[in-house]
């Protein structure tokens, strides 16, 4: 028999749940919270050895979740982990209103710059680094700040360009190719232009050594000729809410096709990670920010 009493018990604890959940995933997850996500990846396009890459993709750096001090807490347990290779994904500026201080992007392109690996560091801008720049949004193009600070700061940014790596290590050499970002521009209401460019990035590989591609939005995936043995994106952050690998809302055209995680489709694999920061809303549930590692494996 229902009682009054039970009804009450169950509506108490429907409440308390909902109020354990609330300040979990706005308070706790998105700023407190942080793990290392490992992925072992074998491409059957990767020619090379193996290889060890740290992955720093959407800081939305601001107070009070991602600061200054544990942006520097990140880049310290991140060259603890021994890679070969760190990539920063883009989007270092703030996607949600709630931000009670910035930081500024100058300290944080040098504490950026001390990240360090054998094969260096190397970062991609992403749609807020460029929506954020209302100087660039004006002219409708570069030179983007937060490039220029990066640069100034001693970290290379890829912007439709690929650079040869790895001559004489043990992966052997390879390719690192950054596209510039596919949302950078406003054109109008919720329309933007690109200013990728895949074929340009694509003919400056000038030899057969495997090679790596860093786009922030992984929608550009289904046109990546089979010459790029990886892809490495961000963007998505998981969706931010994901439950049992279904996550309700994911800024792509592709929904949770391209949502996180490690995606194989034909000869070509597509790695996308969950980030650190948050966008639109500053909650996290069931994506605990991550630094991402992969290992390639021969």
């Amino acid at each position: 028999m229902i009682t009054r009493r039970g009804v009450l018990k169950g509506l108490l604890a429907s409440l308390l749940a909902g109020l354990f959940v609330s300040v979990y995933s706005f308070f706790i997850e998105p700023a407190l919270r942080l793990r290392v996500k490992r992925f072992r990846i074998a491409p059957p396009n990767w020619t090379g050895g193996p290889l060890k890459i740290a992955i720093l993709a959407d800081l939305h750096l601001c107070e009070p979740y991602v600061s200054l001090k544990r942006l520097e807490r990140i880049v310290a347990r991140t060259n603890a982990l021994g890679a070969d290779l760190i990539v920063i994904l883009g989007d270092l500026e703030a996607g949600h209103p709630f931000v009670t201080a910035k930081v500024p992007m100058e300290a944080a392109t040098v504490a950026l710059a001390r990240l360090s690996a054998p094969l260096g560091r190397f970062a991609i801008l992403g749609n807020h680094d460029w929506w954020h720049d209302r100087v660039a949004q004006a002219r409708g193009g570069g030179p983007n700040r937060i490039a220029e600070l990066l640069r100034a700061a001693g970290v290379p940014v890829l912007q439709n360009l690929a650079l040869r790596l790895g001559e004489g290590t043990a992966s052997g050499p390879f390719w690192l190719a950054g596209l510039d970002d596919q949302l950078a521009i406003g054109v109008g209401p919720g329309e933007f232009r690109g200013l990728d460019d895949l074929p340009g990035t694509l003919a400056q590989i000038t030899d057969d050594a495997p090679a790596i591609l860093m786009a922030h939005e992984p929608d550009i995936f289904p046109n990546v000729p089979d010459r790029f043995a990886l892809t490495l994106s961000g963007h998505t952050h998981g969706g931010q809410v994901r439950i049992l690998g279904y996550s309700p809302v994911v800024p792509s055209k592709f929904g949770n096709r391209y949502a996180y995680g490690h995606v194989r489709e034909g000869s070509r694999d597509l790695l996308v990670s969950g980030g650190i920061g948050c966008s639109i809303l500053p909650v996290r549930l069931g994506v605990v920010p991550e630094i991402t590692f992969l290992e390639i494996t021969a």
